[in-house]
């Protein structure tokens, strides 16, 4: 009983501890993308934005979206209701809005915007990292 009650209890530990490694500054990002080698994914979100919300709990929890992230992205957020300092050029008009960057920070695509699905995210994910890969192949 011992047996079972631990492994069950390592599955849940697994399943709920799988969060996304955020950057909470822009510049620290910037940094970090550039020292990885890895594209930075950059969320302008709001609190009070309830397709913001429902991007966050539904595809940014998605395992999978989470591990992609994880090993192939450094990824930051940032609230324009709680901390709006961020290059002028990443503003968009509505959020969420989701920005693939180069490590120096140009953008690699016009943003993603609104609660995207976690199947649609997962494909965008995986092009943005092979054209990353191209590109700093072609350096």
């Amino acid at each position: 009983m011992k047996k079972i009650f631990l492994m069950l209890l390592m599955c849940v530990t697994v399943i709920f501890a799988a969060e996304i490694k955020w950057e909470k500054e822009y510049s620290a990002a910037i940094a970090k993308s550039k020292a990885a080698q890895k594209p930075l994914m950059f969320i302008v979100s709001n609190h009070h934005c309830r397709f913001c919300v429902q991007f966050e709990t539904t595809t940014l929890k998605n395992p999978k979206v989470v591990q992609k992230l994880n090993a192939d992205f450094i990824s930051a957020i940032v609230y324009i209701d709680e901390n709006p300092l961020f290059p002028r050029q990443l503003n968009v008009p509505g959020t969420p809005g989701t920005w693939f960057l180069k490590s120096d920070g140009e953008p690699m695509y016009q943003p993603v915007m609104g609660a995207v699905e976690s199947e649609q995210f997962l494909n965008a994910l995986d092009m943005v990292k092979q054209e990353y890969k191209k590109s700093a192949a072609s350096k």
